[in-house]
């Protein structure tokens, strides 16, 4: 893991192995971004010039390396794209990608310094967080012929003295490293994490930080009635589980419950996925990596708010066993459902932890999963939709959802596609509805089970959460952690006098 830390050390004069300075594209060319003053200075202010004639233009993702001054302490500088010039200042956005940029540039580093616009604590965090997130790499399965992340990340900031600063840095650190965490979890190959050995993981970052967790295994499921999650994981060799992971404050007075959808590998069961569809269905999972990455990450922070993320896991399998189209399951609660179409599995572990996250009258209940392809068709891969059974907590969560970059859209849940659900001959609902409208049907069947009065809101995040194209900014190939910051955001919000 990357370290990370902060200083108000002259670029100069701080030894490393790179320094990082942003660039602009200005009206009459090449601009230097604030930070890198030091930097030009050392170059006797041909520093743009020399950038210029090697080819930069200050576009966003841009990188070019050049050899450092002599009087400068480091070897290399790296100049990354900030996009247009900003004269209001640059947004934490922009700073952050840029980070990334530089973080993954200069992967094989022992050492790197930033000297990115980080003049507010915003920033700070900004540069940090961006630097942590660019320098992920997933190397569980590979031998040593990679270059390893660079070792170590210094923000540098005049900010002499601040106290804000050494907190914008921990924050970071905090949920750089719970953002990787799930990115670790979602990458993971589906024959090592399944149902059971995530429980386990959860376990284990619970004893870690202090939270609550509970597992509800195969057995326990039967008893209690989750006839959806049962009904998913009965064609696999690897069995259920409901996990509970909670988080309480002494001086919270509102409660927010997580619930994510955790299927480990999802193969569409009996309504098999055709080849080119499965690949990279270990991703299933990344809702409930976001949640529990969510609640880790809150009970860091020391955030004044109950946090109780609930994780629906399940492996969806073909086999003798498997739950077939047209069965009917008893859901947790009681509400029956006909299972049209095998490979819509995620409403029905979602629906059997929502009726259980229920049962505790959170002030509010937010779901995430990679529910539908539908989704992917209407926003695109990097933009996760936002439904809800109140206007105010969709549009919360889209603001706050933008506020820290991740691209959101809010949705609406129209009662006409209802129907499709509803006409089942034999059961109370059936888990497929219009064909037209596909993601917005899957968020109507959620509303089925959320209780009378018991705000909601559905995250779909099936773009945004596995990225296969190649990386940019700070998002690399592979899980991306998407949905984190929102979430944790959004408890922050509350936190600090906001209605959950």
């Amino acid at each position: 893991m990357t370290a990370l830390s902060v200083s108000t050390s002259s670029a100069a004069s701080l030894r490393a192995d790179a320094l990082v300075i942003g660039v602009a594209k200005g009206p009459k060319g090449l601009l230097l971004a604030p930070g890198s003053e030091a930097v030009a200075e050392a170059f006797e202010g041909k520093l743009a010039e020399v950038l210029s004639t090697l080819g930069a233009t200050g576009a966003e993702g841009e990188a070019v390396k050049l050899p450092a001054a002599p009087s400068l302490k480091a070897a290399l500088v790296l100049a990354v794209g900030l996009g247009e010039a900003a004269e209001a200042g640059y947004s934490a956005e922009t700073v952050r990608h840029a980070a990334g940029v530089a973080a993954r540039t200069l992967a094989g580093l022992k050492k790197a310094a930033l000297a990115l616009p980080a003049d507010s604590a915003e920033l700070i965090e900004a540069v940090a967080l961006g630097g942590l997130l660019g320098s992920y790499s997933y190397t569980t399965y590979k031998g040593e012929n990679g270059k390893s992340p660079v070792g170590e990340l210094v923000v540098l900031t005049d900010r002499k003295g601040s106290k804000d600063a050494k907190a914008a840095v921990e924050r970071a650190t905090a949920m750089g490293e719970e953002i990787n965490r799930a990115r670790d979890l979602v990458n993971a190959a589906p024959n090592d994490l399944n149902p059971k050995s995530f429980a386990a993981i959860a376990q284990a970052a619970g004893k870690e930080h202090d939270l609550k967790v509970e597992v509800l295994d195969e057995k326990a499921l039967t008893k209690g009635g989750f006839g959806g999650i049962l009904g998913v994981g009965t064609g696999s060799d690897n069995p259920p589980r409901l996990v509970k992971v909670a988080y309480t404050h002494p001086k919270a007075k509102q409660t927010i419950a997580l619930v994510g959808k955790g299927i480990t590998y999802d193969s569409g069961g009996i309504s098999l996925k055709p080849a080119g569809h499965n690949e990279t269905m270990k991703c299933d999972m990344a809702g409930a990596a976001a949640v529990f990455a969510a609640v880790v990450a809150v009970k860091r922070l020391g955030l004044a708010v109950n946090v109780t993320g609930w994780l629906a896991l399940a492996e969806n399998m073909p086999s003798g066993t498997a739950t077939r189209p047209g069965d009917v399951l008893r859901m947790y609660g009681g509400k029956t459902v006909e299972v049209l179409n095998t490979d819509a599995e995620g409403r029905l572990v979602l629906a059997d932890a929502i009726v259980r996250a229920g049962e505790e009258n959170p002030d509010v209940i937010i779901d995430v999963a990679t529910l539908t392809g539908a989704m992917v068709m209407a926003l695109g891969n990097r933009t996760f939709g936002v439904m809800s059974n109140n206007d105010e907590l969709r549009t919360r969560l889209h603001t706050t959802a933008v506020s820290v970059g991740e691209p959101a859209w809010p949705m609406p849940l129209p009662a006409d596609l209802r129907k499709g659900m509803t006409d089942s001959t034999i059961a109370d609902l059936a888990n497929m509805g219009d064909r037209m409208g596909g993601g917005l049907v899957a968020g109507l069947f959620l509303k089925e089970f959320v209780a009378e009065g018991t705000d909601w809101a559905h995250l779909d995040i099936a773009g945004p959460a596995f990225h296969e194209g190649a990386p940019f900014g700070y998002t690399p190939k592979g899980g991306t952690g998407s949905a984190i910051r929102t979430l944790v955001r959004f408890a922050e919000e509350t936190a600090t006098g906001g209605k959950a």
